[in-house]
């Protein structure tokens, strides 16, 4: 009986043993097997639904809020005193975006044209698109940078041109005509006849260009030769660079085009993409890991060097002829208009800047941009892209408009773009790239475990089992040192009782 018990231990042993070799081979096979199923759904493919819905038609909510700057003073700005400005907003709108005119290639690419349009939203929103904010006038004071090295005849006959369309400094519009566009005499003239200098022939407003528009004909790489290429541009309207900088370095395409990015990051990964409009590639770099309802993250932010000058950044001299650092000159790509990119109130920037402007207060939580991005898939989970837009004023002689106004640049609004995966998306995502691998780990250590366990206890059973065993083997050995092998093992030898079949024999 212990003999067959004994052998059922053994048996035990040998399962225990084949468990824990299943889970120590499941530690290694399990994460090549969650990244095969990672690399299948990131490659730009109509059969992956997930994460191809989200490339195309970006189902999360997107939102865009805008900042105006409030001119409080702008007569005494004529005068060459200090602006003061209030912050106003933000006036929030849902931004639809759209993927069409979708064409595969042969070179595992995929070409797209992006549609934006943009939608008030009034319950997001301090205030409504019927308030009247007072900024600069960038048709004038932009127009009178921009003409300051002509003959001073000509600035003569500019300046009277704009008092003949009764163009002055500041404007004082409402919200959505400063944002989508008002009527202009000035506007209407100048596409009559100088077609082409001003960004868009209709109305003229600071985003009429960017409302049902397409940001031009992307070909990114699919990811489906290699997947550290997926999402990366491969061309932006035909061209690997562009020609609105001094250097090729600066020129460079770079990145991918700003949605997703390749999967498998690393802290050391930065965040590489073209915008087109900044008119340049741009880099966000590591800052710190996260976790946003469940699934883990690595936060992305702008490095100071993103906006610095060439003095400051060697590399950036191409993006010049530069100012203070914090500033990006986006005139070459913008019809020579002297405007200048920043982080919102000049965070990140040259101090100097804040004392040229009344009503500035910069932090990162308001005014830093960042994304959260998920680093085994590169999607991102939230993104808050936040910038500024600012106009270079001067005095410009000949041009009575510009008055007595002080060299300043000269804060206009700032926007940020924010959004974040949330709702069913959020629970696919949740559930694939956060349950599914914790199952198949807990599975790896669990089988590891209970082989362990189980080689535990069933070695103790069977040196149980053998006990008795061998303890009537002892014994015998002990008290009977006469015996034969055959009697230890069977654990039978009697002396008295030998002799008494002897005596039998002998009768």
């Amino acid at each position: 009986m212990s003999s067959t018990k004994s052998r059922v231990a053994v048996g035990f042993i040998v399962v225990g043993v084949l468990t824990v070799v299943f889970g120590t081979v499941l530690t290694f096979v399990g994460p090549l097997i969650i990244d095969d199923q990672i690399v299948k759904n990131t490659v730009i493919d109509p059969n992956n639904e997930l994460t191809y819905t989200m490339w195309k038609d970006v189902p999360v909510p997107f939102y865009m809020s805008v900042y105006f700057y409030n001119v409080l003073n702008p007569m005494e700005i004529l005068k060459g005193e200090k602006p003061m400005v209030e912050q106003r907003g933000p006036y929030v709108y849902r931004k639809r975006i759209q993927k069409d005119n979708i064409t595969f290639h042969e070179n595992f690419t995929v070409s797209y044209r992006e549609y934006r349009s943009y939608y008030f939203e009034p319950s997001m929103s301090v205030g409504t698109e019927s308030d009247v904010v007072t900024i600069p006038n960038m048709l004038v004071l932009g127009a009178a940078v921009m003409m300051e090295n002509l003959p001073y005849a000509v600035r003569l006959m500019i300046s009277a041109t704009f008092k003949t369309f009764k163009e002055g400094p500041f404007l004082t519009k409402t919200v959505g005509e400063l944002m989508w566009g008002y009527d202009s005499g000035l506007v209407d003239f100048l596409n009559k006849y100088l077609p082409g200098m001003l960004p868009s022939s209709g109305k003229f407003g600071l985003f009429a260009e960017f409302n049902n528009s397409n940001t031009g004909l992307f070909n990114i790489f699919t990811g489906k030769d290699n997947i550290r290429n997926v999402h990366k541009v491969d061309s932006w309207n035909g061209l690997t660079e562009l020609s609105y900088w001094r250097t090729p370095q600066c020129n460079k395409i770079n990145g991918t085009a700003g949605q997703m990015w390749p999967p498998f990051m690393t802290k050391e990964t930065t965040l590489p993409f073209y915008s087109p409009d900044a008119c340049r590639s741009l880099e966000l770099v590591y800052q710190r890991p996260g976790v946003m309802k469940g699934i883990p993250l690595y936060r992305y932010v702008a490095p100071k060097t993103m906006f610095a000058n060439g003095t400051d950044y060697e590399p950036n001299e191409g993006f010049c002829p530069c100012r203070q650092s914090g500033l990006l000159n986006v005139s070459s790509c913008r019809q020579n208009s002297p405007v200048f990119i920043s982080h919102p109130h000049f965070f990140n920037a040259d101090p100097v800047l804040l004392d040229y402007v009344h009503g500035l207060s910069p932090n990162e939580e308001e005014h830093g941009l960042f994304i959260d991005i998920h680093p085994q898939t590169g999607v991102p989970l939230n993104v808050s892209i936040r910038l500024q837009l600012n106009l270079y004023m001067k005095k410009v002689s000949g041009i009575t408009e510009t008055g007595k106004i002080s060299e300043v640049i000269m804060p206009m609004l700032w926007f940020e773009e924010s959004g974040y995966i949330d709702g069913p998306i959020l629970t696919t995502f949740h559930t694939n790239l956060v349950i599914l691998p914790a199952v198949m780990e807990f599975m790896q250590y669990g089988f590891i475990a209970m082989g362990l366990a189980t080689i535990i206890i069933a070695s103790l059973l069977h040196r149980r089992f053998r006990k008795p065993r061998e303890d009537v083997w002892i014994s015998t050995v002990l008290h009977n040192p006469g015996a034969t092998d055959k009697e230890l093992v069977n654990g039978s030898h009697d002396p008295a009782e030998k002799k008494g079949d002897m005596g039998k024999s002998e009768k």
